[in-house]
């Protein structure tokens, strides 16, 4: 079993976005995630994050927090988190009084991550224009830390959403103030990233959010993310450390390398990062997986991944590429893997026992 030790390097997580067989039933996908969380929990994991998606049979869990406070119930030391809450489809006063009050029901084992969409129907069904994302999520942001921070009245005004309570405020009786979170000042808030250069991550740096990178970006990205995110924190005296850089990566351990690979391409891990190439062949365009602009659109297949990106093997050879992976990025804080849909349960359970009884204790 994982143990949380001093001399650790980094800490583990657990990224479901959800991918699931559609075929499957939705409560056999929520079951099988729930499940999960358990097993992580047991083994030892540190922390476990769950993705938001609307109008997707196949990325399915439509609201984390409900998920949570599920797994909360289910689970005694791994913290969990929403990765990320959907800013731009909610008003920021149900956000941040359902976070407070989540948190408080975690007793303070609630992280969050805070970032845009993803699913085009998605934004159609809330009439959210994409070009509009990046703005609404940072006035979001800056209206849910705002509220926890003041007692009432409030009066809070944006370009997409107004909050004010001023007029039938009666403390004596209780109304008006809206929950702060268990954690003061917040629970701690990572920002999701693909890019390696936005002015979202400088951003983030600078309000000492943690950066949350992709699980499907090169190396060459990620020391490019963590670059901008470094610059950005330096910009306000800050020096930004090793806890501040969650990394994901797609992780699969077997008994041998050889089975390692041939599973992690032909099983629920290879039908993912196909899925996730065809969506962004039909949306804005394959270059946000390149290595770097130079590299030709044909090259970004399952193999240049396997090759590249995912991490497969045998304990020895996955606990090498881990190591080999920090010496070329940088000390991240957090290795989070990516959670796939259990095609076949058994393997992914000996996985994840292998990952954390023969591949953490090397490191």
């Amino acid at each position: 079993m994982i143990q949380a030790a001093n001399n650790w390097p980094f800490n583990i997580g657990m990224f479901v976005m959800p991918i699931h067989d559609p075929d499957k039933s939705l409560t056999q996908c929520i079951q099988e995630d729930l499940e999960l969380a358990e097993v992580c929990d047991r083994l030892g994991f540190h922390e476990f994050w769950v993705g938001e998606h609307h109008s997707s049979n196949v990325e399915n869990i439509v609201m984390p927090e409900i998920f949570i406070a599920r797994a909360l119930g289910m689970t005694e030391n791994i913290r969990l988190g929403p990765a990320p809450v959907c800013l731009q489809y909610h008003h920021p006063a149900h956000v941040a009084g359902r976070l407070a009050f989540l948190d408080h029901l975690a007793e303070g084992r609630l992280n969050i991550c805070f970032g845009p969409g993803a699913i085009p129907t998605d934004m159609e069904m809330f009439g959210v224009d994409p070009k509009d994302a990046g703005a609404r999520v940072a006035e979001s942001m800056d209206m849910i830390l705002s509220l926890w921070e003041q007692d009432p009245p409030y009066s809070v005004k944006g370009k997409f959403w107004n909050i004010d309570i001023s007029q039938n405020i009666d403390l004596e009786m209780g109304m008006g103030p809206l929950p702060k979170p268990f954690q003061q000042p917040h629970p701690p808030i990572s920002v999701p990233s693909i890019s390696p250069n936005s002015q979202g991550i400088a951003k983030a740096a600078q309000r000492g959010f943690a950066l949350f990178s992709h699980h499907m970006i090169s190396t060459e990205v990620l020391k490019g993310q963590w670059a901008t995110y470094s610059a950005g924190a330096a910009e306000v005296g800050r020096a930004a450390t090793s806890r501040d850089w969650r990394v994901a990566r797609n992780i699969y351990v077997a008994e041998t390398t050889a089975e390692a690979r041939e599973l992690a391409q032909k099983n629920s891990m290879g039908k993912c990062i196909e899925y996730i190439l065809e969506l962004t062949r039909r949306g804005p365009g394959i270059g946000m997986w390149k290595r770097n602009p130079d590299q030709a659109d044909s090259e970004v297949n399952i193999d240049y991944f396997i090759d590249e990106v995912i991490i497969a093997g045998d304990p020895d050879e996955v606990a090498h590429q881990i190591r080999a992976l920090r010496d070329d990025v940088g000390d991240f804080g957090t290795l989070v893997l990516t959670a796939h849909d259990w095609d076949d349960k058994a393997r992914w359970i000996k996985c994840l026992e292998l990952f954390a009884e023969e591949v953490m204790p090397q490191l």
